[in-house]
């Protein structure tokens, strides 16, 4: 954590325990291509820091991410998208981007949870759906108005949005650039939790500190087998679960847990 960021905040807000804010809060935290490295960066961080169990992604001030920025930067040239004079030029420019942190997302198997603090909207839902877990405040809304700019969920939205919610809602909500309140976005399946706003930040810590006591091993390998298992037949599935057995099984933790079980005490777990 010893680069200086300047459109997010990457820090240890306790032990185990990681956050990244983008820190755009006059554009409603909406990315530019200089923000999405940043964000690569910091992920890549969190993966090599062993310390850290549990990554949590949120937004400064009243938003969660309001899509890419089309605003220009606000007037800051180092933060303006880069728009090609080329079709095949914006190809690159969304794979030079935030695609890239939706590939570092899914690639991803230590866990992260995103703390929707308000709107996620386009490629801020995008991102929302890359996480493994979305925490909603009762105030946030969410759905896909990229349309209306004559745009496409192409954040990784045309993915991610009918896993989440099904083809036929997700069609609806980007065809028609709906926007949810966050009990809807629960009842379609685009969050996992909604909390009341004023007991968002202190119920997100409780979910992610349950998350960082677990057996690091067990949690990552845990992770990346569902996450494999979702575009995966039963037997490759099964397959990928004779393999990380030999590597869970015999481990240090495992040995801990099953002590712990007896010794009637909580598990102290290392990741060994």
């Amino acid at each position: 954590m010893t680069d200086t960021f300047r459109s997010i905040l990457f820090e240890t807000i306790e032990p185990a325990i990681g956050q990244i804010t983008l820190n755009r809060p006059k554009h409603m935290n909406a990315y530019t291509n200089p923000m999405c490295d940043e964000i690569v960066t910091a992920l890549h961080q969190y993966m090599e820091d062993d310390d850290l169990r549990c990554l949590v992604i949120t937004g400064a001030g009243r938003g969660f991410c309001s899509g890419g920025d089309v605003s220009g930067g606000g007037g800051n040239a180092t933060e303006r998208p880069v728009y090609r004079t080329k079709q095949m030029g914006h190809g690159q420019e969304m794979r030079v981007g935030m695609h890239r942190v939706i590939t570092a997302l899914h690639r991803m198997d230590k866990p992260v949870i995103a703390m929707i603090n308000g709107p996620a909207v386009a490629g801020g839902l995008a991102l929302a759906c890359a996480c493994d877990f979305r925490i909603a405040a009762d105030t946030a809304k969410l759905g896909d108005t990229s349309g209306k700019f004559g745009l496409l969920p192409d954040e990784g939205g045309a993915w991610l949005f009918p896993r989440a919610m099904g083809l036929d809602r997700a069609l609806k909500m980007t065809l028609l650039h709906e926007v949810y309140p966050a009990a809807e976005a629960l009842r379609l399946g685009l969050v996992t939790e909604v909390v009341p706003a004023a007991e968002l930040t202190s119920h997100t810590l409780v979910f992610a500190r349950a998350i960082a006591m677990r057996a690091p091993l067990a949690v990552r390998l845990a992770k990346n087998m569902m996450r494999k298992g979702m575009d995966s037949s039963l037997e490759n599935s099964l397959d990928d679960a004779a393999l990380s057995v030999m590597i869970a099984n015999p481990s240090q933790d495992v040995r801990e847990g099953v002590a712990a079980f007896f010794a009637k005490r909580e598990p102290k777990f290392d990741g060994r």
